[in-house]
């Protein structure tokens, strides 16, 4: 059974509807702000999310710029590096030649003096070989030539002459 109504706003429908409406724009009213205010947040920190992101990016740009920089700069001293480490080693490679060099001549030098020292004892080795042998033929022949006679005559001559000698010394 339904109930007629002389006016629209006598119904409680209509009143149930009207306050639906108002609960329904306040819910909204309240909603919305909350819904904004969080947008507005996430728009905030996106924000700040995205100014971070690209400070990073500046800052790891300027990393890869140094660390080019840097790279060169070891690349331009490794080079220093190798470019001395060649110079020393051709440094080094004259001096041990010169050292190398002066070492064979003071062998040779000493194998000279070596070989002169021989010879020079080879001489005298010499030397004393044939002095002895003309000793040894003298008194052979001294032996032979001389008897008790001529050697009285020899000995009285030397001693006639010994003081003119001593005085001549």
């Amino acid at each position: 059974m339904e109930h007629h109504y002389e006016h629209f706003w006598l119904d409680p429908k209509f009143w149930v509807a009207v306050s639906f409406v108002i609960f329904v724009c306040l819910v909204a009213k309240l909603a919305w702000g909350k819904i904004t205010e969080a947008l507005d947040g996430r728009a905030a920190r996106i924000r700040a999310e995205l100014e971070e992101a690209a400070r990073l990016r500046s800052e790891a740009e300027a990393m890869l710029r140094q660390a080019v920089a840097d790279r060169e700069a070891a690349l331009a001293e490794a080079e220093a590096m190798i470019e001395r480490a060649k110079q020393e080693a051709e440094q080094l490679g004259q001096t041990m030649a010169a050292e190398a060099e002066a070492a064979a001549q003071r062998r040779e030098r000493m194998a000279m003096d070596r070989i002169a020292a021989a010879e020079a004892g080879a001489v005298t080795a010499v030397r004393q070989a044939a002095a002895e042998v003309a000793i040894t033929a003298a008194r052979a022949v001294l032996a032979e030539q001389l008897d008790a006679t001529a050697d009285g005559a020899l000995i009285g001559k030397a001693t006639a002459d010994l003081p003119r000698a001593l005085r001549a010394a």
